[in-house]
């Protein structure tokens, strides 16, 4: 299956006459997804504006492998000179702050509207251990959708925009 993406991935890009130093993939089996890095000089065209050209091109890339016939059992979540990770990471530790302050302050935090992908991760990583003492809910509609991070059992905390 990997050699399908990659083959399925150069054909689109020599289409786009995009040059491509390397593309890495690698497969988790206990998520079932794989997660595809390109390496490229043209990695900001990649990239466009807030990662919408990457985005566009993974759903293409995805939409294409299901013509092919590859099975939707798996995810596949296309990065560029790994700029998805650092979203990753930056969220990640944007949501550990804002988390200690909710401890230092007992007030909720909102956090600025995010697509449902990195919503989710912050909902993920705040579950996990060293968290037992906050909570996570999403509230808004559409492209609005904002994190609340809260103290769990804290009566009616005022929320404040970040």
């Amino acid at each position: 299956m990997e050699d399908i993406i990659k083959e399925t991935l150069e054909n689109i890009l020599k289409k786009m006459s995009i040059h491509v130093k390397k593309i890495q993939i690698t497969e988790d089996k206990k998520e079932k997804r794989f997660r595809v890095n390109i390496e490229s000089e043209d990695s900001s065209m990649l990239i466009g504006y807030h990662g919408e050209t990457m985005y566009s091109l993974q759903h293409l890339l995805k939409s294409i492998l299901w013509k092919k016939g590859i099975s939707e059992e798996y995810n596949l979540f296309l990065d560029v000179d790994k700029y998805r990770k650092r979203q990753e990471e930056s969220v990640v530790i944007l949501a550990e702050r804002k988390a200690e302050q909710v401890r230092k302050t007992g007030r909720s935090v909102m956090l600025l509207p995010m697509s449902g992908y990195f919503r989710r991760l912050v909902h993920l990583h705040l579950a996990e251990k060293g968290f037992e003492d906050i909570e996570t809910e999403s509230i808004g509609e559409g492209d609005h959708r904002q994190v609340v991070i809260k103290l769990k059992n804290h009566e009616s905390p005022s929320e404040k925009n970040e």
